[in-house]
Order: C-alpha cells, then sequence, then structure tokens
C-alpha cells in the first residue's frame, strides 16, 4: 500500500519504533537515511524520562541511528522549556539523577516545600510512601507536572507500567490535575511542528502508541502511521477509538508506504 500523501516532515516516536529497549529495529537506520535523502524534514520525539538530552543522544549514536541532537524533541526537554516560560515557584524535581542534569537552572526544593512537583520515571523508587507524600503536598496547593502520562511500555522482559497510571491515581486522590508535558498534548507536537518549520497536514508521525503517538497526532492534523513493533498489541488497538491512518508491520516499510523505497 502506498498513501497519495506527499509530506515535507516525519516525526520518528523513538523507543518502539526506532529501537527497543537496547536493540535497534531491523532497518531503522537505513530508513532515516532513505527519508532524508529524499529531503524530508526529520524530528524524533519522545517522552522517555530517564535520560538527560546527552545521553539520549549517545544512546542513539551508539544504536547506529543518524540523529542529530537539535533533532531530539523530548519530553523532559519540554518541561525545562515550560518551566523557563511559566512562574512556578520552587521545584521538587522527581527524576532519575541523569535527567536532573538538565534542570540545573531551575530554581529547587524538596518535596515538603516545593510549589512545584515534576514527575517523570523513577522506577521503583515511586512506591506508596513517595506517592503518599506526593498527595499530601498537593492537597496543600502544589502544582504537579507530569513528563507524560503512558500507560506502559515494552522492554526485553515484557511490558511494564509507565507513569500514567500514578499520575492518574494522584489526580483522582487531589482533585488536582496535572499539567502534562510529552505525547499526546497537542502543545508538544506544535513545537516539533515549528521546529521543522511543516505545517500538520505537511507532516506524518511514525509511532507504536496507538493513543499518545497516533491519537495525539493526529488530533493536531498529523497524519498518524502506527507500527506493529514495540508496545503494538492488536487488542489495544481493537479498544481504541483512534483509527490510525496507515498501519505497518515495521518502520522498515515506511518508505514503500510513502512512496519513496
Amino acid at each position: 500500500m502506498t498513501t497519495q500523501r506527499r509530506f515535507r516532515g516525519i516525526l520518528f516516536d523513538l523507543d518502539g519504533v526506532l529501537y527497543v529497549d537496547v536493540q535497534p529495529v531491523p532497518g531503522a537506520a537505513e530508513v532515516v537515511r532513505k527519508i532524508r535523502d529524499r529531503g524530508i524534514a526529520c524530528r524524533f520525539l519522545t517522552n522517555t524520562s530517564t535520560m538527560a538530552l546527552e545521553s539520549l543522544h549517545r544512546k542513539l549514536l551508539e544504536l547506529g541511528l543518524p540523529v542529530e541532537r537539535n533533532e531530539i524533541i523530548s519530553a523532559p526537554q519540554a518541561a525545562l522549556r515550560y518551566l523557563r516560560q511559566e512562574s512556578r515557584g520552587r521545584c521538587c524535581l522527581l527524576l532519575s539523577e541523569d535527567v536532573k542534569r538538565d534542570f540545573a537552572v531551575v530554581d529547587q526544593a524538596d518535596l515538603d516545600h516545593a510549589d512545584t512537583i515534576v514527575l517523570g520515571d523513577l522506577g521503583d523508587e515511586l512506591d506508596y510512601a513517595l506517592l503518599n507524600r506526593i498527595f499530601n503536598r498537593l492537597m496543600q496547593g502544589a502544582c504537579l507536572i507530569a513528563i507524560h502520562r503512558n500507560r506502559f511500555w515494552q522492554t526485553e522482559q515484557g511490558l511494564r507500567m509507565d507513569i500514567g497510571g500514578f499520575v492518574a491515581a494522584l489526580e483522582y486522590c487531589s482533585g488536582r490535575e496535572a499539567v502534562v508535558m510529552g505525547k499526546p498534548s497537542p502543545d508538544f507536537f506544535r513545537v516539533a511542528l515549528r521546529d521543522m518549520g511543516v505545517q500538520a497536514g505537511d507532516a506524518a508521525l511514525v509511532g507504536d502508541d496507538i493513543e499518545a503517538d497516533v491519537g495525539g497526532a493526529q488530533g493536531v492534523g498529523i497524519y498518524g502511521i502506527l507500527v506493529r513493533t514495540g508496545k503494538f498489541r492488536q487488542s489495544v488497538v481493537e479498544a481504541s477509538p483512534v483509527r490510525p491512518d496507515a498501519i505497518i508491520d515495521s518502520v522498515r516499510d515506511l518508505p514503500a508506504l510513502l512512496g519513496v523505497a
């Protein structure tokens, strides 16, 4: 199948599309090079909240993926941009130590005295005791910024719960809505479009998450392509109200879909 649309920009999700955990998806690097050779702009979007921008870029290069540092648009970087633009007082950064390096310019405080709580993936550290402390601070008036609210992600060991469930629990218990930075936030996709200099109607997104990737992109007018790799599960697709514009087995099939094979 070949789409009749012609695109000026392609947005690639990273984990699940170009690699899974620490393994590159076969043919991913060649696809990125082929898309670029046709003069199509590329940006690489991720909700990954465990790596600083420098660390993420290094990982991509080690996986053999031809990605420039300034082409990566990450949810932590979106959060940092938001904090620079908005007056949110002192922040408690509930983030991995690596990601915290990118937030050195932010006025910080401990959890019990913070005006704003920035929450990312903390792995096993995000237990009941910590969630309860966050809940109590929210009840005292603090704001919650979630790096993203993904439901789950794919690892070499299988599916793993992501922070979206914890964010939802905190919202439900406190009655306070979180400010969400990453996909599917419309503003996140608009940042990527502006960065490419491409209108939504001239862009396509390739993702493995039918809601955060495809649904989020379609919400701002971007053509949504779902891949059957990473966290893709047919049962999730069938249960979702989102209908992808196209579904392909792997990113390897993208050039044929776009007519640039």
